[in-house]
């Protein structure tokens, strides 16, 4: 790996780390009694309100990222890396349109098929995304991977002893899904 190219994937994994964190930290709040009480219910009404904005960051960081490492790092994607790109790609176009629509009065008509569609595509993405994961931790293979592209086990790096590219997709997709639970939780919709 090049100096560039470790630099990114340490700041990448970095992040991942700190995002797995929150997730837990989130999940845990959600999952608890806190939640419908005083801190619980504060921080729960703050990542409702910016929801949509922190899913779009965590969709464009994944869709940067990836492009960076097929286009710079040329590290050649697997199926299941297309896979994860299709859902993660098309949650960042939702997101952006959103984003882009926020103040209009249909967003709020709906609020809800954009969340659903998201939370759909994010699903999916989680649920490859775990399988992948499993593959490349040395599980064995439910169906055949591709003998003509990057074989789905392989592993460019691991970093933290669990960081590869399919875990930060796995991360993505967990926090997306937590964020929109959040803008469930949070909306008036």
């Amino acid at each position: 790996m090049t100096p560039i190219v470790q630099n990114v994937t340490d700041l990448l994994a970095l992040f991942t780390v700190l995002a797995d964190i929150l997730g837990i930290c989130l999940l845990v709040l959600v999952a608890t009694p806190l939640y419908d009480r005083g801190i619980g219910k504060r921080i729960g009404a703050f990542f409702g309100k910016y929801a949509v904005l922190f899913s779009f960051l965590i969709a464009i960081g994944g869709v940067v990222g990836s492009l960076f490492y097929s286009e710079f790092a040329h590290f050649r994607p697997c199926i299941l890396c297309w896979i994860e790109r299709g859902f993660l790609y098309t949650d960042a176009v939702i997101f952006i349109v959103a984003i882009m629509a926020r103040k209009e009065e249909y967003v709020r008509k709906y609020g809800n098929f954009v969340r659903n569609c998201t939370l759909t595509l994010s699903s999916l993405g989680l649920i490859v995304s775990i399988y992948h994961s499993y593959l490349q931790l040395g599980g064995n293979s439910l169906f055949p991977c591709s003998a003509t592209g990057t074989s789905c086990e392989f592993v460019y790096f691991m970093e933290y002893g669990y960081v590869t590219i399919p875990m930060m997709a796995l991360t993505a997709f967990a926090l997306i899904i937590l964020f929109m639970v959040f803008h469930r939780k949070n909306s008036g919709i």
